[in-house]
């Protein structure tokens, strides 16, 4: 499995066009050829704070979610919500197997 965790930290005053944008990704991640976990957390403690985790099946699909309609319009929309430029670690999932 094909893990990425995206960490992002939002302007306060964006936190909730932030999580309706994440949403409605969401949304449309999750019924991608491939994808097992489409996540979006917030810091229970820091709320301008969130993790994106983001699984599928192989790297092909986690490359097709980048090509996507709704992942291009997410990303131009939360751009400018953003403190600071997110940060993408990209992880080899062992458990589950599928």
């Amino acid at each position: 499995m094909h893990v990425t965790l995206v960490h992002v930290h939002v302007k306060p005053e964006y936190v909730y066009d932030f999580i309706e944008a994440s949403r409605l990704n969401h949304e449309d991640s999750i019924k991608e050829n491939g994808n097992r976990r489409f996540d979006i957390l917030q810091d229970a403690n820091e709320h301008t704070q969130f993790v994106l985790y983001e699984a599928y099946a192989t790297p092909e699909d986690a490359a097709a979610h980048k090509d996507s309609l709704h992942y291009l319009m997410w990303r131009e929309t939360v751009t400018k919500m953003m403190a600071k430029p997110r940060e993408a670690i990209k992880y080899n999932g062992l458990f589950p197997k599928d």
